[in-house]
């Protein structure tokens, strides 16, 4: 449901048998941690918090999650609250315009309840205000009136969680991240546990999937679980259309090609960017706005969509002048490596004793 100022405050309990699944992404949400694939650190450190919140009798500690986009903060955010039977609220931190927005979401928050806040380093300077004291304190400053007769009173909030999901962890202010008790670093996840993901979409939606056809999905999903079931679903209708329904490798691999996805997971986005990098710039280095600008993208596109997938292949390189294109780039889009014409070393130069430097 939409809550103050347009924002989305979703105040539903989200046990599985409460919240239905109407979406197909709904019924592919996990819902529980034992379900997670992957991100073994992450699913360790949150069975300990959870447990030890269940033998006190507390609420959850403040937890930040960070990595890059599709890799399930929104999902562990959902998991955590079915874990712990509680409410959750959601809402990001772009949609928090003024500190009354945040002041009616902490107001209506009741004990145990879980505030979840996407996107939480773009909040504004005076939300984060309004935000310490009610994550350190459980309280809620407000002022009254203004001049002279301005007085200050402090709210008490009942105990609930702040769990805040970033894709840049560098732009949280150090207040704001100090407040965190728990700090969890998602990473891209292997190919098994991509495999693992695909194989459960397939099951809940009655898809034949072979293995094969399974692996032939994972490995192009750019080890993201939300680009595997994107790819899934988009595979699925080609099976249903093309190919009796059943996803087999050669089904796979004809649906992902008429999606232009390479055997690697690139994208057209990736290519075109590789190839201005390569054919435009030389190879590089060349800079990100330079880089952008050539492709028609963001620079926060590039840098937070494209440029982590193609650093983990090694197709990118990041260097103080810019960015530079690897051999393996030039391999995989089929150019040939420039010849690069040796430098002649350098020979001493002689000077006589009375000859003027």
């Amino acid at each position: 449901m939409f809550g103050y100022n347009g924002f989305i405050m979703d105040s539903r309990p989200v046990s599985p048998q409460a919240q239905p699944a109407d979406s197909l992404d709904a019924a592919l949400r996990i819902k529980r941690l034992n379900e997670l694939h992957g991100q073994n650190h992450v699913r360790n450190n949150l069975e300990i918090l959870i447990e030890a919140a269940r033998q006190r009798g507390e609420s959850l500690d403040h937890i930040l999650l960070y990595g890059p986009p599709g890799l399930g903060k929104t999902t562990v955010a959902h998991i955590v609250a079915n874990e712990m039977d509680v409410n959750l609220k959601i809402t990001a931190g772009p949609a928090i315009e003024r500190a009354g927005d945040l002041a009616a979401i902490l107001t209506n928050l009741r004990r145990g309840d879980i505030l979840f806040i996407d996107e939480i380093h773009r909040l504004g300077r005076a939300v984060e205000e309004i935000l310490y004291p009610a994550m350190e304190d459980f309280a809620l400053d407000i002022v009254i009136g203004k001049g002279p007769a301005a007085r200050n009173i402090r709210l008490k909030l009942p105990h609930f969680t702040v769990i805040g999901a970033t894709t840049r962890l560098a732009l949280l202010t150090a207040p704001l991240r100090a407040r965190f008790g728990a700090v969890l670093r998602f990473d891209f996840y292997d190919v098994e546990s991509i495999e693992g993901i695909v194989r459960r979409a397939a099951a809940l939606t009655n898809t034949p999937a072979t293995a094969e056809g399974v692996a032939e999905i994972a490995r192009r999903a750019r080890g993201t679980p939300r680009v595997a079931l994107r790819l899934f679903r988009r595979v699925r209708d080609y099976a249903q259309v093309r190919a009796q329904g059943e996803i087999t490798a050669r089904v796979a691999a004809d649906a992902l090609e008429l999606l232009e996805i390479d055997e690697m997971g690139l994208d057209g986005l990736d290519r075109t960017v590789l190839e201005a990098v390569i054919l435009k710039f030389g190879g590089g280095p060349v800079g990100l706005e330079t880089i952008a600008a050539s492709v028609s993208e963001e620079p926060d596109t590039i840098m937070d969509v494209v440029e982590p997938y193609l650093l983990q292949l090694g197709f990118l390189e990041r260097t103080p002048r810019g960015r530079v294109a690897t051999p393996r780039a030039y391999q995989h889009l089929g150019i040939p490596l420039p010849v690069s014409t040796p430098r002649e070393p350098l020979q001493p130069q002689l000077f006589d004793a009375d000859e003027e430097i």
